[in-house]
């Protein structure tokens, strides 16, 4: 269980499109080559420790003649932002996709101390 004091939660969120290749023939809709996306989000402002964070499909363009094969996730999470990676395989042709994402964990508050000089 992880337990934050109200004062001290945080949440940041956001949308990021992570790729178009259907317009200009990419590995992605082409179906060959590495076929992973990886998108490096930074949040508004420092967490005290990484927080948790969840990432989903908004928007989802993909061939259908072929299989829908698709991994999505936050990777690398740390105090101030992650890789967001998309990941497909086989026969999957992907137009395009928007991920939206949403970090809760605990950040600073006014009533801190910092005793360092």
């Amino acid at each position: 269980m992880w337990r934050i004091r109200t004062h001290r939660m945080g949440i940041d969120r956001g949308s990021h499109m992570l790729f178009s290749d259907f317009q200009d023939g990419g590995e992605m809709w082409s179906g060959t080559g590495e076929r992973e996306a990886r998108v490096r989000v930074d949040f508004s402002e420092p967490f005290l420790a990484p927080p948790a964070v969840q990432v989903g499909l908004s928007m989802w363009d993909v061939d259908h003649s072929a299989n829908h094969r698709m991994d999505i996730a936050a990777e690398e999470v740390s105090e101030t932002g992650f890789a967001l990676v998309f990941r497909t395989w086989g026969d999957t042709k992907v137009a395009r996709v928007r991920a939206d994402w949403i970090a809760m964990g605990e950040v600073a508050h006014d009533d801190d101390w910092d005793l360092t000089v």
